[in-house]
C-alpha cells in the first residue's frame, strides 16, 4: 500500500472502515514520519508515542467488535500545546509553563477523544499564542514545510506544519487574529476559524478571552468540516459558548451553493499586497464568476482600523490574563535563596555606602519574588504584549485606548452585518505575501503585526472565517485566499469553499 501518511483524513477513516489498514498501522506510520522529519521541520513539542499506540490499539477493538464509532475513529490527530489534556504537559510553548501537567481535559480534549481520535502530540506555537511566526516559542522554531528557511506563520505554525509536512492529517489551533488562517496560507493547508463561541473555550489557556477561538487544521475542506463537526457545539462549562445546536458540516459538504454572492473589497487591495497573491485571489474571484457565482462589491470603510484595533485590546486582555502567572499563584518561582542572596548583597551596598535612597527603592521580598518570577519566565514578545496591555488599561488611558478601541471593534462590525446583507461570503486575500524567512521581521514587531491586516476583523467581529490554497508563488511558496460569512454560517462557508476546491482541485503535498 502506498505512504498511508499521504492520505487524507476522510481517505484514512474509509480504509479503517474498510479493513484495509488498522488505527495502529496508521498511528505508527505517522509516528514513523515525525521521527524521519521533525527534527528539520519541528512541528512537535511532545510525541506522546506509548498514548496514541494504546488510542489506536482501542479504536481497532472498538472496529472489531462492532461497536459504535466516533466520526474520526482510529485518525490521527495533533492539538496544538495551549489545550489541556489530562495528564499531558501543557507548556504554551512558554518557561512559565515549562513543567505544568494539566489536571484535566479541554472541552475540545474530550470531545476528540469521544470522536475516537488517536491524540499524536502536542504542537509547538508562539508563546502563549503571541506572535505570527512561531518563532517566539521558548523551546524551538518551527519551520515551513515548503522551504525551511521560512516561517510557517504563527502562532499555531507547529499545527499547520504538522498537517502540512504529513506528519498528521489534522490538527487543532487557535485563532486569536488570525493563528490559524494565517499559517494554513503560508503552509499550503485549510485553516478554518470558527464563529466565536461556537466551539468551546474550557481548558483553553487565554490569551484574549473575547477574541480567542479554537479551530481545525486539515488538507482538504473535507476533513476540516469532518474535525469542526468533532468539536463544535454548547458546552456549559463555559459561559461564552453559543447556547444551540452546531448542524453538522461534513454530510452536505459537496453540495454547490446555488445563487452564491460572493463579495469582493475593493479595501483589501491596499498598497502592501503582494503582486502575485493579488493574482492569484483575482484568479479565484474568476473561479466563482465561472461557477455561476455573482460577484458584488462591498465595502468594509473601518476595516483599516483592524489592526490598531486589535493590538489595543488583545493585549489589554493578555495583560489581565496573564496576571496569575506571578510564582505564587501559578507558574514558574525563581530561585528565592538566589533572589534572597541578591536582596541581601542590594541592602548592604546600599547600607555601607550610607545610601538612604538606594536603600528605600530596593524591593520587598514579596515584590521581587513577582518581578524575578515573571521576567524568568515570560519571552520578549510576551514582556511587549503586557506592557502594552497595562498601557492601554491605566488611569486616564482607559478611555483614550482600551475604550476607545471596544467602539472601533462595533463599527467593524457594524460594516460587516451591512456588507452580508448584499452577500453570502467574503473573498479576499489570507496575507499580503507568501511565507517570509525566518528571523527576517524578528526585529521590526510592527511589521509582523500588519501581517494579520486580512485576519483580524474576523476575530473582531466574531464571524467565521476560512483560508484555503489558491496558487503557487513563482519561488514555489502556497498563497491562501480567505472566505468570511455571517455569524453561525460554517455551514454556508465550508460549502463555498468546497465548491472553490473542486474548480481549483486539492493543493499539492510540500516535498519534504
Amino acid at each position: 500500500m502506498a505512504d498511508l501518511t499521504r492520505f487524507t483524513a476522510a481517505e484514512q477513516r474509509r480504509l479503517l472502515d474498510a479493513g484495509e489498514v488498522s488505527s495502529v498501522e496508521l498511528t505508527q506510520a505517522h509516528l514513523d514520519r515525525i521521527t524521519a522529519i521533525d527534527a528539520k521541520v519541528g512541528a512537535f513539542l511532545h510525541v506522546s508515542s506509548d498514548r496514541a499506540l494504546q488510542q489506536a490499539a482501542a479504536a481497532d477493538e472498538r472496529r472489531a467488535a462492532g461497536k459504535p464509532l466516533g466520526p474520526l475513529d482510529g485518525v490521527p490527530v495533533a492539538v496544538k500545546d495551549v489545550l489541556c489534556d489530562e495528564g499531558e504537559l501543557v507548556t504554551c510553548a512558554s518557561r512559565m509553563l515549562e513543567h505544568f501537567r494539566a489536571p484535566y481535559d479541554s472541552t475540545v480534549v474530550a470531545k476528540l477523544k469521544a470522536a475516537g481520535a488517536v491524540l499524536v502530540g502536542r504542537t509547538n506555537m508562539d508563546e502563549f499564542a503571541m506572535g505570527g511566526s512561531t518563532e517566539n516559542s521558548a523551546f524551538k522554531k518551527t519551520h515551513n514545510p515548503w522551504d525551511l528557511t521560512r516561517s510557517p506563520g504563527g502562532s499555531s505554525g507547529g499545527s499547520a506544519a504538522a498537517v502540512a509536512a504529513c506528519e498528521a492529517p489534522l490538527a487543532i489551533g487557535t485563532d486569536t487574529g488570525g493563528s490559524i488562517r494565517q499559517p494554513a496560507a503560508l503552509c499550503g493547508i485549510v485553516g478554518m476559524k470558527p464563529t466565536y463561541g461556537r466551539v468551546s473555550r474550557y481548558g483553553l489557556v487565554a490569551f484574549a478571552s473575547s477574541l480567542d477561538q479554537v479551530g481545525p487544521f486539515a488538507r482538504t475542506v473535507e476533513d476540516t468540516a469532518l474535525l469542526y463537526d468533532a468539536i463544535a457545539g454548547h458546552c456549559d462549562r463555559d459561559s461564552t459558548s453559543a447556547n444551540m445546536e452546531a448542524k453538522p458540516t461534513a454530510p452536505t459538504i459537496d453540495e454547490p451553493l446555488k445563487g452564491l454572492r460572493v463579495g469582493v473589497v475593493p479595501e483589501h487591495y491596499a498598497d502592501g499586497l503582494d503582486a502575485e497573491v493579488k493574482a492569484a485571489v483575482d484568479a479565484s474571484v474568476d473561479r466563482y464568476k465561472e461557477l455561476g457565482a455573482e460577484i458584488v462589491e462591498v465595502h468594509l470603510p473601518n476595516a483599516k482600523h483592524g489592526v490598531a484595533t486589535y493590538y489595543v485590546i488583545a493585549p489589554s486582555e493578555a495583560s489581565s490574563n496573564l496576571a496569575r502567572y506571578d510564582g505564587v499563584h501559578y507558574g514558574h518561582r525563581t530561585d528565592e535563596t538566589a533572589m534572597h542572596a541578591e536582596l541581601a548583597a542590594e541592602r548592604k551596598a546600599a547600607t555601607d555606602a550610607g545610601d538612604k535612597a538606594a536603600l528605600k527603592k530596593i524591593d520587598s521580598a514579596l515584590v521581587r519574588l513577582y518581578r524575578k518570577s515573571r521576567s524568568e519566565g515570560f519571552g520578549p514578545e510576551v514582556q511587549r504584549r503586557i506592557m502594552l496591555g497595562v498601557y492601554a488599561l491605566s488611569e486616564g488611558y482607559a478611555d483614550a485606548y482600551y475604550l476607545k478601541g471596544l467602539q472601533v471593534r462595533r463599527l467593524i462590525r457594524q460594516d460587516y452585518d451591512r456588507a452580508f446583507e448584499k452577500v453570502d461570503v467574503i473573498l479576499g486575500p489570507t496575507t499580503p505575501a507568501p511565507a517570509f524567512k525566518l528571523g527576517e521581521l524578528v526585529d521590526d514587531p510592527l511589521s509582523m503585526y500588519l501581517l494579520d491586516l486580512y485576519t483580524v476583523a474576523a476575530n473582531l467581529a466574531g464571524l467565521p472565517a476560512i483560508s484555503l490554497p489558491c496558487g503557487m508563488s513563482k519561488s514555489g511558496l502556497p498563497i491562501g485566499m480567505q472566505l468570511m460569512a455571517p455569524p453561525l454560517e460554517e455551514e454556508r462557508l465550508l460549502r463555498a469553499a468546497r465548491m472553490h476546491e473542486a474548480a481549483f482541485g486539492m493543493a499539492p503535498l510540500a516535498k519534504i
